[in-house]
């Protein structure tokens, strides 16, 4: 059985290959399932990273219209087509994980704001926080 530790790391793997291929399939070549796809064979990974992974790169996928209608909604100075690659492929991760899936937002949120502090910066970071924050405070159940 794994620890909590190990499933802490199993999410964490999970959601850069989600964000990694999110981020590729920006540039047109591959869309996003392809290349996760791919990223998962020539990788070494469990399972669980694997399958939270295809959860994470299916929820962006049929749900990016919504998605980019929501960061637009509370990030109106931003809009979603002039963001860097990296950032928009970010925002519509994090705001699919957080509105799209059983995570906890609080969870999600804290884990997508370390993200972007790592693989963009602080004013992504900080954006990130406050628009993910509306929406956990919008969205009932949470």
């Amino acid at each position: 059985m794994a620890s909590g530790a190990d499933r802490l790391r199993s999410r964490r793997a999970a959601r850069r290959a989600a964000l990694a291929a999110v981020f590729e399939a920006e540039f047109g070549q591959r869309t996003a399932g392809a290349v996760l796809e791919r990223d998962l064979a020539a990788s070494e990974g469990d399972p669980e990273t694997a399958e939270l992974a295809r959860r994470l790169v299916g929820l962006v996928v049929d749900h990016r219209d919504t998605i980019d209608a929501r960061i637009g909604a509370v990030a109106p100075r931003y809009p979603v087509v002039s963001l860097a690659r990296m950032d928009r492929a970010l925002l519509r991760c994090a705001f699919g994980e957080v509105l799209h899936s059983a995570t906890p937002a609080r969870v999600a949120i804290a884990e997508w704001v370390e993200l972007a502090r790592t693989y963009s910066g602080d004013p992504m970071r900080r954006l990130m926080n406050g628009a993910l924050g509306q929406i956990a405070r919008d969205t009932p159940g949470d």
